[in-house]
C-alpha cells in the first residue's frame, strides 16, 4: 500500500521547529519535518543538518530556489515543495534517489532537469499548475511511477515514451492544450484513471482500446467529433465523461461497454443513438441533455424501465 504524507507525526514542527534549528537545539534524530505555511522566502538551511529525514514538507511558503546541498538529505522518501515560487530546480535534486513522492505543484517551473530520470523509486509525481510544455525524456525510466499529475500547464502534446510508464495507475493532464494523444498511450495497460478534460483533443487513437484496466475516462470539454470503435474494448470502464464535445454519433459497438455505470453526453451534437444502447446493463445514469436527438429511441425507454436515470 502506498501512502502520501502531507502531514507529519512529529512533536516538533512548524515555527517551533524553525526556532529549534535557529537556536542550535539538537534535533538531528528527526525523521519527519513539517514546515508548511511558515511564510518562508528562503530554504531553511538548518534542515540540511537533519541527516535522518525521510519526510520533508515545505508546502505553502514563498521559497524561490533550493540549495544544491539538498542532495545531502539522501534518506528522503517524501518531499513536498508544492505552492511555493520555484522557478528552477537544482540538478542535485536528481540525487535523491530514495524519493517515492515528489510534489512540485503550484510553482513557476518552465522545465524539469534530465537528471530527474534518476529518481527511479518515484511512485507519485505532482507538477501541476506550473508553466511546463514538455518533459525530459529521462522520465521514461520511472518504471515505478503510479501517479502522474500534469494538470494546469502548457502541454500541446504528450511524449511518445509515456507508454513506457507501465506501472502508471492514474494520469491527470487536464487544463492543458493537448490536440491529440500519442499512439503509444495504449502501452499503459495498468492505467485505471485517465483525466483529459479541458484540452483541444479532436480525435482519439485506436490504441485507446488497449487501456484494458481503465475504469474512469474524462474527456469533458475537448473537440471530439467522433470516437474510435476500439473504445468499446474498455470492458472495465465504469465512468465516461464526454460532455461539451462535438460528437454527432456513437460507435456502433458502444453497447459492448458492459461495465459502464455513468455516461455523460451532455452538450454534444448527437442526432441519434445506437438502438442497442439498452444493452449497457450496468448503466445507472445517462445524461443526454443539450443534444439534437430527432426522436426518443426505444432503447432509452428500456433503460428507464429497468431503473437507469436518463436525462434528455
Amino acid at each position: 500500500m502506498w501512502m502520501m504524507y502531507h502531514q507529519h507525526p512529529s512533536s516538533l514542527q512548524g515555527r517551533a521547529l524553525l526556532e529549534a534549528l535557529e537556536l542550535g537545539t539538537d534535533v538531528s534524530d528527526l525523521h519527519s519535518a513539517n514546515l508548511d505555511s511558515c511564510e518562508l522566502t528562503t530554504f531553511p538551511t538548518g534542515v540540511l543538518k537533519l541527516a535522518h529525514l525521510s519526510q520533508l514538507s515545505l508546502f505553502d511558503n514563498q521559497i524561490t530556489e533550493l540549495p544544491d546541498e539538498i542532495a545531502q538529505l539522501h534518506h528522503l522518501r517524501t518531499l513536498n515543495l508544492g505552492q511555493n515560487k520555484l522557478v528552477k530546480l537544482p540538478e542535485s535534486l536528481g540525487n535523491l534517489v530514495q524519493l517515492e513522492m515528489l510534489d512540485l505543484g503550484h510553482n513557476r517551473l518552465s522545465m524539469l532537469s534530465e537528471r530527474m530520470g534518476r529518481l527511479i523509486n518515484l511512485a507519485f509525481l505532482y507538477v501541476s499548475n506550473n508553466a511546463l510544455s514538455s518533459l525530459p525524456d529521462s522520465l521514461c525510466r520511472l518504471s515505478r511511477l503510479r501517479y502522474l499529475n500534469l494538470t494546469d500547464n502548457q502541454f500541446h502534446e504528450l511524449p511518445s515514451w509515456i507508454g513506457k510508464l507501465s506501472g502508471l495507475i492514474e494520469l491527470r493532464v487536464y487544463n492543458n492544450a493537448l490536440t491529440a494523444l500519442p499512439l503509444e498511450i495504449g502501452g499503459l495497460s495498468n492505467l485505471v484513471e485517465l483525466h483529459l478534460q479541458h484540452n483541444l483533443i479532436a480525435s482519439l487513437p485506436a490504441s485507446i482500446g488497449d487501456l484494458v484496466s481503465l475504469t474512469r475516462l474524462n474527456l469533458q470539454a475537448n473537440q471530439l467529433q467522433a470516437l474510435p470503435e476500439s473504445i468499446s474494448s474498455l470492458k472495465n470502464l465504469t465512468e465516461l465523461d464526454l460532455r461539451f464535445n462535438s460528437l454527432s454519433a456513437l460507435p456502433t459497438s458502444f453497447a459492448c461497454l458492459n461495465s459502464l455505470e455513468f455516461l455523460d453526453l451532455r452538450a454534444n451534437a448527437l442526432t441519434e443513438l445506437p438502438e442497442d444502447l439498452d444493452q449497457l446493463t450496468s448503466l445507472h445514469k445517462l445524461d443526454l441533455r443539450w443534444n439534437r436527438l430527432k426522436k426518443t429511441p426505444h432503447c432509452l425507454t428500456a433503460l428507464e424501465n429497468r431503473g437507469c436515470i436518463v436525462y434528455l
